[in-house]
């Protein structure tokens, strides 16, 4: 069973806010790992279904660079949102990066867009049926 995905953060708070606002993960726990000087926060969306996000943020990290879009391995994750048109709007107003405003995969097809969280993460928004 898969159980979570863990993305590196520069700001944890940052990155909570990000997460729990626009796209209504909610925080499950936030803690100290003092083995690899770091602190970890477990997120889930609020029914508790899908695999469990954690941020981790290494306090010792000097570097943090994200490679530009041709050269990262990890691809993106991706969020169902109620209703793109609202989530884009907030984002915007938020002045969240869109990468990619939102489109559809086919004419009647899935309605998509693409943003990157506060570490340049790439994020897929996939609008509910």
């Amino acid at each position: 069973m898969f159980v979570h995905t863990s993305i590196r953060t520069r700001n944890l708070d940052k990155s909570i806010n990000f997460y729990t606002k626009f796209l209504d993960l909610k925080l499950q726990s936030r803690r100290d790992i003092p083995q690899n000087n770091a602190e970890i926060v477990f997120l889930q969306d609020p029914d508790g279904k899908g695999a469990t996000l954690e941020l981790t943020f290494y306090k010792n990290q000097k570097k943090f660079i994200q490679p530009d879009y041709e050269n990262r391995l990890f691809d993106h994750l991706a969020f169902e949102v109620e209703s793109m048109e609202k989530t884009i709007a907030a984002m915007h107003k938020e002045g969240v990066t869109v990468t990619d405003e939102p489109f559809r995969l086919a004419p009647n097809g899935m309605l998509i867009a693409f943003v990157e969280d506060p570490d340049g993460t790439l994020i897929e928004l996939i609008e509910k049926k």
